[in-house]
């Protein structure tokens, strides 16, 4: 490989990475609290859309990123309320969302642009980032991007520095270890249950966002396919860890970024089987082949006070 085509890959590799770190970094915080949201995937479909709707609607990415993730916002406020409030069961939730985005998504597109439309839609610039975006290889592959890549990082490096070092952050751990517990030294189970599924939504909704108006540029029906199965993976994968999954998802996008890059070289390898590559290595995840990690003690379980 030459240097261009390293730089090229490294780039495409972050590139497909990032609406899975997103999403995965929000997901985790929601799962540390003990609330799943197997919904994630509805999430960043329902904001890809809106993204995309609110951009081409007004001529404006920055009113479809607003669209974007007041809409995963909505998505994550009726999630929480059936999850916590209602204590229904997080899993049938989750799909059911995701059944409901899928097709909602795919009729209001055939509406709207037409079954057939590739409309492009205005979004962001790319922002080359002073004296370090010409270096060679490194400079183009990491510093060469939409701002929306450097605010997704500021953003999961504040998440990790809540989680670990806020009294919010201890709350979340207490609450997704043993809720009695925690309500019994004060701790509103309820309301950070709560703020974590938002924050799960917000960053859901920026992946979302990110695929549509930050990368591609247009909308198409399942238009991430399965990247919100893949994030939810990711912090398995990860154990619950900020590091470990931002890693997983790295680890998910280069997987991604060998159906092109691989191709590209002249090594034959069946497209199919380049295409199954990071869902092979989410289910090995999954399936604790690589890694065991034991997750928060009350995950997917309700509380209720008293009961």
């Amino acid at each position: 490989m030459t240097g261009e085509q390293v730089a090229v890959f490294l780039a495409s590799s972050l590139r497909l990475s990032m609406p899975m770190i997103l999403a995965a970094s929000g997901e985790m915080v929601s799962e540390r609290a003990g609330v799943l949201n197997m919904s994630l995937e509805g999430m960043m479909l329902t904001a890809t859309f809106a993204g995309a709707l609110g951009s081409w609607a007004t001529g404006r990415p920055g009113i479809g990123l607003l669209c974007g993730v007041a809409a995963a916002l909505v998505v994550a406020l009726v999630q929480a309320v059936l999850s916590v409030t209602l204590r229904a069961n997080q899993l049938v939730v989750g799909i059911g969302f995701n059944i409901l985005a899928l097709g909602a998504t795919t009729f209001l597109y055939r509406e709207i642009f037409g079954p057939l439309s590739r409309e492009v839609i205005p979004g962001f610039a790319k922002w080359e980032v002073p004296l370090v975006a010409d270096v060679p290889i490194l400079g183009p592959a990491l510093f060469r991007h939409v701002g929306l890549v450097y605010v997704g990082f500021a953003l999961v490096l504040a998440l990790w520095a809540g989680l670990r070092y806020t009294a919010f952050g201890l709350a979340v751990d207490a609450v997704g270890e043993d809720p009695r517990a925690a309500d019994r030294a004060g701790i509103p189970v309820a309301l950070v249950r709560y703020v974590a599924v938002l924050i799960a939504g917000l960053m859901a909704g920026l992946a979302g966002v990110f695929i549509s108006v930050g990368d591609i540029n247009t909308f198409t029906e399942g238009m991430t396919n399965g990247q919100g199965y893949l994030a939810l993976a990711a912090v398995i994968f990860g154990g619950w860890v900020g590091g470990r999954t931002v890693a997983a998802c790295l680890l998910f996008g280069t997987a991604t970024a060998l159906q092109f890059q691989l191709p590209a070289m002249g090594i034959a390898i069946p497209t199919a089987g380049l295409m199954m590559l990071p869902y092979v290595l989410a289910l090995l995840a999954v399936a604790g082949l690589v890694g065991h990690h034991d997750p928060p003690a009350a995950l997917t379980l309700p509380y209720r006070r008293g009961a």
